[in-house]
């Protein structure tokens, strides 16, 4: 990660629940059913939790600036159209612990369902014991891609 990052308090909070379970639609969760097409793009998400930790951030919100990777028009589901994908390092701080991720970002212009809040950042990471719903973290952001301001 760059020298240019910014730390944002926020809190875990429940998403819907589609990234990391089963349901009659994504018979493997988002993540797991996305996993091929970013790792035939060149990015392997295979070291991370395959579900996404949602954190908000409010009464903040954030943009994307200059993400990392950027991947547009990919079809990774029969169900919808094509998606557009960014993500941008990140470092997840809880209980005096670091745990590196990525920021997972749907582009909402080329989704059909599931749209998050502008305060609510969707990472994907590696595993963190014990977290649940309403636990205080620390996002670690690269200021150079993710700008952070009042809502």
């Amino acid at each position: 990660m760059s020298n240019n990052h910014i730390k944002i308090p926020g809190k875990v909070v429940q998403g819907h629940q589609v990234a990391s379970q089963k349901s009659a639609l994504y018979p493997a969760g988002t993540i797991q059913m996305q996993l091929p097409h970013f790792q035939a793009l060149g990015l392997d998400l295979s070291p991370y939790y395959l579900g996404t930790l949602n954190v908000s951030i409010s009464p903040k919100v954030f943009s994307l600036k200059k993400p990392q990777h950027t991947y547009k028009q990919v079809k990774w589901s029969e169900e919808h159209p094509a998606e557009d994908f960014s993500f941008s390092e990140c470092t997840i701080l809880y209980k005096q612990h670091e745990y590196t991720g990525l920021v997972y970002y749907p582009h909402p212009e080329t989704k059909v369902r599931h749209f998050q809040n502008a305060s609510t950042l969707e990472i994907i990471a590696h595993p963190i014991p014990g977290i649940s719903y309403d636990d205080n973290v620390v996002l670690v952001l690269n200021s150079d891609e993710i700008a952070i301001a009042d809502e």
